[in-house]
């Protein structure tokens, strides 16, 4: 039993990691109240922006790391180019939050695959990623090592630290507060003195870098290719956004709960004692437990007051 939980747990860190950035991603934009359930479609124009970027520098520049760390950002910036759209039609226009939401999964799928197809050749782009690494010294510690420090990948510690800026930024600075107030009270918060579009405007924008940056992590630890498709990881990351209720650990907690659900789906075959169980049990077990979760905990949910009400500076 040890023996399996020490095979799963270095590839569960890996499939949460995605995860929990494009939660955290969410996390912003709904704190200051709008709700993003455009995150998969996010994700897929990083994903599509960061492979491309990475398989245009590989062919001039083989085996150099920095071409890597380009393509993360310009992931980044794809996503909060795209995000742009649901904010201004959520903030500007009042549309509905859903509805936008759901438009921006559709545009990035068609999108990015017709361009890959006329950038490539074909709707796939492969590229190489990181490598694994063991951390000196952290991996050889009895129990824990073997868990956390044994093929790990430099975009898992950015990311933790990036969570651990978050959470500062969101309880300890006058931006976060500003930005909380805009999602429970904006009306209070116009008061104070606060530009609530703005505020939002930055949420989303924040949701998009997040997600492009989810979306490219993915390409390049454990999937090497694009293929139009992030293979419903967005709509887990919002399911932990609910999960983790609406704050950085709970996210990150639940992150990593669907994270593991998530490998043992996907490496079940190479793993013995897992390949007994029938291949189509494990694959939807993922989405069995998150279905299960959310219809558990879904009563004791808080989400932001104004979180999907469009600002309207006139009522009171």
């Amino acid at each position: 039993m040890w023996h399996t939980i020490e095979q799963i747990f270095p590839y569960a860190i890996i499939y949460t990691i995605p995860l929990l950035i494009t939660a955290l991603g969410g996390l912003f934009s709904e704190r200051s109240g709008v709700v993003n359930i455009g995150l998969e479609g996010l994700m897929v124009v990083g994903a599509f922006a960061g492979s491309f970027t990475i398989f245009k520098l590989q062919a001039s520049h083989p085996n150099e790391g920095w071409v890597l760390w380009v393509g993360l950002l310009v992931a980044v910036l794809a996503g909060i180019v795209f995000s742009l759209l649901h904010a201004f039609a959520s903030i500007n226009l009042s549309a509905d939050q859903v509805i936008s939401g759901t438009a921006i999964n559709m545009i990035a799928g068609a999108i990015t695959i017709f361009m890959a197809r006329n950038m490539t050749g074909s709707g796939n782009i492969r590229v190489g990623g990181f490598s694994p690494f063991d951390v000196p010294g952290l991996s050889d510690i009895p129990v824990i090592g073997p868990l956390f420090f044994t093929k790990t990948y430099w975009t898992t510690w950015l990311i933790l630290a990036v969570l651990a800026v978050s959470s500062t930024i969101l309880y300890k600075t006058s931006f976060g507060l500003r930005l909380r107030a805009c999602g429970e009270h904006p009306h209070a918060a116009e008061a104070a003195g606060v530009n609530v579009k703005r505020m939002r405007y930055i949420g989303v924008m924040i949701s998009g870098a997040f997600s492009g940056i989810g979306g490219a992590i993915i390409i390049l630890t454990y999937a090497g290719e694009f293929t139009g498709s992030v293979s419903g990881l967005g709509f887990l990351a919002l399911a932990a956004l609910i999960f983790g209720q609406w704050r950085p650990l709970g996210v990150l907690a639940a992150a990593f709960f669907f994270g593991f659900a998530t490998t043992v789906a996907n490496v079940s075959q190479v793993i013995p004692s897992l390949a007994e169980i029938p291949p189509v049990i494990l694959k939807i077990f993922p989405y069995v437990v998150t279905l299960l979760a959310l219809v558990v905990f879904s009563k004791t949910s808080r989400a932001p007051k104004a979180a999907g009400e469009p600002y309207d500076p006139g009522k009171r």
